[in-house]
């Protein structure tokens, strides 16, 4: 079997192919359509799949498209297990829930947010309490998304942000930029400001299907970070805590942590595997994202901020337009078989380890 047949060009071809492997596989479906329609005028939905006992005390959940954009990724790795035979070979007393594009939105547009702009995994905060302070963020606005994107402008972007760097740090211009922030709602990394479709949608798959599960292992998949096809096993839980220790102990001394600075990803607030212990209180929540590398840092960041301009001030069907969705979705999506086998690969050993930590 070849892995990268189970990878699609656009959401449309990724939904259909995923509908159809989940039902071979004998999965029960259903599908939450979305408010918005796609570029091509056609439905959007989250698609849900069960296999195993309903009443499984563990359940693996994998999710893709949390970033929209990076659902390619996601996406391909659920229907590479599904082709594969997974869903029948599952450990006793272990059930698997899948969610296939929880931001449809923003796979279909070739967005890496959601329809309201927001970031998703910087929306999982209590918007009741005083909203988390970015100054970082705030110095840089101007310069991160312009008004205009002319070579001109570009350049004087690039001149600011350099300027960071050599007083500050890489490091320290990625947390800034990517950290999460609540005060820009053109701008990139915007968590909102209220929770948002994706983020309800969510809620409510996992009242419905976890309501009973005793112990629940997250696989949440991701694009934009690190070497080419690598896949970081990144742990949000905070190191020598429980989670993080069993994460440890079912993926081994691999994993990564943005809060000690292990990780290449920033330490950022807001994100769905923080969450997802307080979602589901009643269980125990081993939770990974699996962070898959596909440009230089600078590049991806390049595409994100295009993107901004162009869904605040631009015309996503113009010519520019276009050409911005191809260098954002290259940004996200390695589109090339040595990267899609890598991803199958690493996506097909972090099912099983995550299989054996909830059965053991």
């Amino acid at each position: 079997m070849n892995s990268a047949e189970s990878f699609s060009a656009d959401y449309p071809e990724a939904r259909a192919k995923f509908l159809k492997a989940a039902a071979d596989a004998g999965g029960a479906l259903e599908a939450v359509v979305h408010p918005e329609r796609g570029p091509d005028g056609g439905e959007l939905a989250t698609d849900v799949a069960w296999f195993g006992p309903k009443d499984a005390p563990a359940v693996l959940v994998m999710i893709s498209g949390t970033h929209g954009v990076e659902g390619f990724c996601g996406s391909g790795a659920q229907i590479d297990w599904l082709r594969r035979g997974g869903a029948s070979g599952l450990p006793a007393g272990v059930a698997v829930l899948m969610i296939h594009a929880v931001n449809p939105y923003g796979f279909a547009w070739l967005r890496r947010v959601t329809h309201e702009n927001v970031d998703l995994n910087r929306n999982w905060i209590d918007f009741a309490r005083p909203l988390p302070a970015n100054p970082g963020y705030a110095d840089l606005a101007d310069a991160i998304c312009p008004a205009e994107w002319t070579e001109a402008a570009q350049a004087a972007s690039f001149q600011v942000l350099g300027g960071f760097i050599a007083k500050n740090g890489m490091m320290a211009m990625q947390q800034a930029i990517s950290g999460g922030q609540y005060s820009h709602p053109k701008g990139v990394f915007f968590g909102g400001a209220g929770p948002t479709w994706s983020r309800t949608t969510q809620t409510t798959i996992f009242d419905h299907y976890l309501k009973g599960a005793g112990r629940v292992g997250i696989i949440d998949y991701h694009t934009g970070l690190g070497p080419w096809g690598y896949g970081e096993q990144i742990i949000t839980d905070l190191v020598g805590s429980p989670g993080f220790d069993r994460a440890r102990r079912w993926y081994g001394g691999v994993v990564t942590s943005p809060s000690s600075g292990t990780s290449t990803s920033a330490d950022i607030v807001g994100d769905g595997l923080a969450a997802a212990p307080v979602l589901l209180a009643h269980a125990e929540v081993t939770g990974m994202a699996l962070e898959v590398g596909t440009q230089e840092t600078m590049t991806v960041l390049g595409a994100l901020r295009a993107d901004a301009w162009l869904h605040a001030y631009g015309d996503p069907m113009s010519e520019q337009g276009k050409a911005i969705k191809a260098q954002i979705r290259d940004a996200f999506y390695g589109d090339a078989d040595d990267w899609k086998g890598m991803v199958a690969g690493q996506s097909l050993l972090a099912i099983k380890q995550t299989l054996a930590g909830l059965a053991g």
